[in-house]
């Protein structure tokens, strides 16, 4: 797994600076294996850890935490060509949320899944960073798991 230093973005309209972070990892599986993991909204709370539930309606997923606070989160992009999901947070928490997910094939069951974060405010990001390196262990398992079987 490689963790990439927070990288300052200039974004304009919020407050000049976003913090942005990306956790990658390599997966012995094929791409759509891996892409299966995620593709599903509702799917979240079975690789993402803390999150307990979700509720999907439309392109708007509803997760709760174990801690029990509801955030609500737009699916922008879930395309199952490019094996891109793409959502934000839409929560007053945040002034900025921008989550993406890419499964890129690397070889046959050789996969590479990456998981973006940009957010402000920059502690937030930083909650949800290691939140993000947490639900790519649990993908990659999930999907070497899956064909085994």
């Amino acid at each position: 797994m490689t963790l990439r230093r927070p990288t300052r973005l200039s974004a304009e309209g919020l407050g000049g600076q976003v913090a942005s972070l990306r956790h990658e990892v390599r997966i012995s599986a094929p791409a759509e294996t891996v892409w299966s993991v995620v593709t599903h909204p509702e799917s979240i709370p079975e690789w993402f850890p803390g999150i307990e539930s979700c509720t999907v309606n439309g392109n708007i997923r509803i997760i709760k935490t174990r801690a029990g606070m509801e955030m609500a989160e737009e699916i922008l992009t879930n395309d199952p060509l490019l094996h891109r999901f793409v959502y934000r947070i839409t929560s007053s928490l945040y002034k900025f949320h921008l989550g993406t997910i890419d499964v890129i094939e690397l070889g046959e069951n050789d996969s590479l899944c990456v998981y973006s974060t940009t957010a402000e405010p920059d502690v937030l990001a930083l909650i949800i960073a290691g939140g993000t390196k947490d639900a790519l262990v649990e993908i990659k398992r999930l999907a070497e798991e899956s064909i085994k079987e």
